[in-house]
């Protein structure tokens, strides 16, 4: 369901602005405007939906427009044509008390340079946007709080800015437009300022809070990586324009021009790509109740060393071994149950490639795929996680060898 939705935003800076706004709708490039009138197209006929509850990433080079476009969401920026709508709201028709309920309770903003007071303690710092509301003290705190416990930084709540690193201020960044409890959070280079390992640290912290939030986050940035990451879906703009939106999936692969296709050629596809596009069904499996002998059989046809176990609604168990199989057919045992082993290591199909490695590596069975409710939904093995790192762009179908399947 859309939250957001843009319709033609458009800015364009300096004189002649109706004039450029005319050449504009007559499909004009943003260098024939320039030369033709002097003014500058900021932002270029912006199209797109932003649904509830998704990280929706908008990217590109410096000059493309992205913070521009962030900042005519709320109106910080007034747009030249356009419209921005929130809940099927129109923001760029509202009067100036609208506006402000608007930024008030429905869009917070998380800028590059923290933006905190320095004489102000974290505390006070998270409190501001509710004091600037009105509301009282022992409110206002309590939220306050509610919002720096989630970001782990209560404990330093009577602590000045220039107490905390740079990573712990941006954070205070971010409770402190959480702490209003938007609707909508506005992100622009939030992170670009932090060193990368700090960068890193908030974008995993990023995540796991949205998982408990569920904003409706726009997130600016100009790393690619960053917007791979966050991203449900990305916006790419150029010199103005949004130029493709869509998963990051969709982005790599199919690519909607030649400056997309160039932008993205060099990204590690195995930080996009995921255990679904890589896992393969089970050459076989078996079931607790089942005869050391036919187990045997079934390992002994498929060449298997290992087979995993799953119950009747598909639910994983474990795995047995060929020798431990052995072991049980000679001393007359009824079934395999006694001997499996469940330390089979289990992710979901939406597991990155890039955190596969180290798992398959320390692991004697293939990885298991499963669902939230444990059904096993494929398997990868080794050559299917080597494959990937080695591979271009071609995850659908990875060749693997027998011997490979049967590690």
């Amino acid at each position: 369901m859309s939250k957001l939705r843009v319709e033609k935003l458009t800015k364009i800076f300096g004189e002649n602005d109706d004039k450029a706004l005319k050449l504009v709708n007559e499909n004009k490039t943003k260098e024939e405007i320039l030369d033709m009138t002097g003014a500058t197209i900021g932002v270029n006929q912006a199209t797109f939906e932003v649904n509830e509850g998704e990280i929706f990433v908008i990217m590109g080079l410096s000059g493309s427009g992205k913070s521009t476009l962030v900042r005519m969401l709320n109106r910080l920026i007034e747009p030249t044509s356009g419209n921005v709508y929130i809940d099927e709201d129109n923001v760029s028709a509202m009067n100036k008390k609208e506006l402000r309920d608007v930024r008030r309770k429905k869009i917070s903003m998380v800028f590059q340079n923290f933006g905190l007071f320095p004489h102000r303690t974290i505390l006070e710092n998270t409190e501001y946007g509710l004091e600037v509301q009105g509301i009282s003290k022992a409110e206002r705190q309590e939220k306050a709080e509610r919002a720096l416990d989630n970001a782990g930084l209560l404990p330093y709540k009577d602590q000045f800015p220039d107490q905390l690193s740079g990573g712990m201020q941006q954070r205070v960044g971010l409770a402190r437009a959480l702490a209003n409890d938007p609707d909508i959070l506005l992100m622009d280079e939030a992170f670009s300022a932090l060193d990368p390992l700090i960068r890193r640290d908030m974008q995993d912290e990023l995540i796991e809070m949205q998982k408990t939030m569920n904003k409706t986050i726009i997130f600016i940035t100009h790393d690619l990586n960053e917007s791979l990451r966050l991203g449900n879906r990305i916006a790419i703009m150029k010199d103005g324009e949004v130029v493709q939106v869509g998963t990051g999936e969709e982005i790599l692969s199919n690519p909607a021009n030649d400056y997309v296709k160039r932008f993205v050629e060099d990204i590690d596809r195995t930080k996009v790509y995921t255990a679904q596009h890589i896992m393969e069904e089970p050459a076989a499996v078996t079931q607790s109740e089942e005869k050391p002998a036919e187990a045997l059989r079934i390992m002994t046809d498929e060449g298997m060393s290992n087979i995993l176990v799953v119950d009747g609604q598909d639910q994983l168990i474990g795995y047995v071994t060929r020798e431990k199989v052995e072991e049980l057919l000679h001393s007359g045992h009824d079934d395999i149950s006694s001997i499996i082993q469940s330390d089979v290591p289990e992710v979901d199909s939406g597991a990155l490639i890039d955190d596969l490695f180290d798992v398959i590596h320390e692991s004697e069975t293939p990885i298991a795929v499963t669902s939230d409710e444990g059904e096993l939904e494929g398997v990868i093995v080794r050559g299917n996680v080597i494959g990937a790192m080695t591979t271009d762009t071609q995850f659908d179908v990875i060749e693997t060898e027998e011997e490979e399947i049967n590690e």
